[in-house]
């Protein structure tokens, strides 16, 4: 059994904001693959269930994202090496992707809560990278990664998405 991480902020709110780069990674992929998404409350997240892999976006806030990732994996016996958590790097330039296998949460406030919750770093992570130097000095980190993507970054985000999805296909 796998389990696929998108991290995101719950509410109309945040749609296409830099910060749920994982959960546009993960709606890119169910659209893909004709998925469809169900709520899970005892977990506080919506779910869906492809083959032997469990694709979740936790619905509390970003910074407490940790809590369904370990509820999902204690009830499903999920092993650490089978978890994959995809979240958003403003330190990146935009559209890069970086995997590791395991690491810090790099001041990344959602996997802080999963490492927390996990109680480990040994996990695997793949990185999006929402980049834009010039307006996050404009506007600070806070507003950055809460910001909506430029036109520009807009019209690019399909093929970076794309090849989220082939990596996740790859696992």
């Amino acid at each position: 059994m796998k389990l696929i991480v998108g991290l995101g902020n719950p509410g109309n709110d945040y749609n296409f904001t830099r910060h749920n780069s994982g959960f546009l990674a993960l709606d890119f992929y169910a659209k893909l693959h004709g998925l469809s998404w169900e709520p899970h409350p005892k977990f506080d997240a919506i779910y869906l269930k492809d083959g032997d892999s469990i694709f979740i976006k936790p619905q509390g806030y970003y910074n407490t994202s940790g809590i369904p990732v370990r509820a999902y994996q204690n009830f499903y016996k999920i092993l650490l090496e089978n978890i994959l958590v995809i979240c958003d790097d403003f330190n990146l330039e935009f559209g890069k992707l970086r995997e590791r296998e395991k690491g810090s949460a790099g001041g990344n406030n959602g996997l802080k809560s999963v490492i927390q919750e996990l109680g480990t770093e040994n996990f695997p992570r793949l990185r999006i990278g929402t980049g834009n130097d010039e307006l996050r000095h404009k506007m600070g980190d806070v507003d950055f990664v809460l910001s909506r993507f430029t036109p520009e970054e807009k019209a690019h985000l399909p093929e970076v998405l794309k090849e989220v999805s082939a990596r996740i296909d790859k696992i």
